[in-house]
């Protein structure tokens, strides 16, 4: 039985039809991957997995519990599904330790101290506890990425989303962040991710789904994709990345 399972999933914007019947599963333990021009509807996808989205039609399977539709506990959904944006969206006001402990403890009912403990130890794994006292401004975009992953990782979800988390770096700090990811890849977590970095999903990718126009064209192991796919238009899509210089 697939962990996470998209099921004909239609998503519109009045007249725009941006996800067109996505049939898509995701195993435990799993890295998916999703590639694509921008515009297909990678991070849409992603938003309607956690309900942030509503969803036209089909429905959102977790562990074969619907989590779309009417009379969802959002909240409950969030608790197992992360997300992480390409826009950090850390609260500016908060330290770094405040950022990571905010969900945990009203969320979940955390007890402070533990919620710091346990954030300290997932910021010192990414190389940050030396920065629980800084502010986010502080911080440089790499710094504040990866503090956003370990906000996601506080909340202990089933299912890490991703949505483009370096687009917004400098290519220098793209690594770093990519880093903690095949971390947590490696460490067996259940990871959806929307990238543009072609390597970096060839390289941690479980599979590897090419979407077009709002479907997903086709989907496969990433030598299968990335080396031999069967679309014509996954082809075109992989020469013009060639051409760039991404793969």
């Amino acid at each position: 039985m697939p962990f996470l399972e998209l099921n004909n999933v239609v998503k519109s914007y009045g007249e725009n039809t941006v996800l067109r019947g996505i049939d898509l599963h995701v195993d435990k333990h799993e890295v998916v991957c999703l590639i694509g021009a921008s515009g297909c509807g990678k991070s849409t996808l992603l938003r309607c997995v956690n309900a942030l989205e509503s969803i036209n039609d089909g429905d959102i399977r977790l562990e074969d519990d619907v989590v779309s539709g009417e009379g969802v506990d959002v909240n409950a959904l969030r608790r197992k599904v992360g997300i992480v944006f390409q826009s950090f969206n850390l609260f500016p006001h908060m330290s770094v330790l405040g950022n990571v402990t905010l969900s945990p403890i009203r969320v979940l009912g955390v007890s402070r101290a533990d919620a710091e403990e346990q954030a300290l130890a997932l910021l010192k794994r990414v190389g940050l506890d030396h920065k629980a006292g800084a502010f986010p401004d502080q911080l440089s975009g790499g710094q504040q990425q990866r503090v956003a992953i370990v906000r996601a990782l506080a909340m202990n979800p089933d299912v890490l989303l991703l949505d483009e988390i370096t687009s917004a770096l400098d290519p220098e700090l793209v690594a770093e962040v990519l880093n903690i990811v095949r971390d947590l890849a490696n460490d067996g977590l259940t990871i959806l991710m929307a990238t543009h970095e072609m390597s970096f999903a060839r390289e941690v990718s479980s599979r590897v789904a090419f979407l077009h126009e709002g479907q997903v064209l086709e989907i496969g192991p990433p030598e299968q994709i990335f080396g031999n796919p069967a679309q014509e238009r996954t082809k075109e899509f992989l020469k013009k990345i060639i051409e760039a210089g991404r793969l």
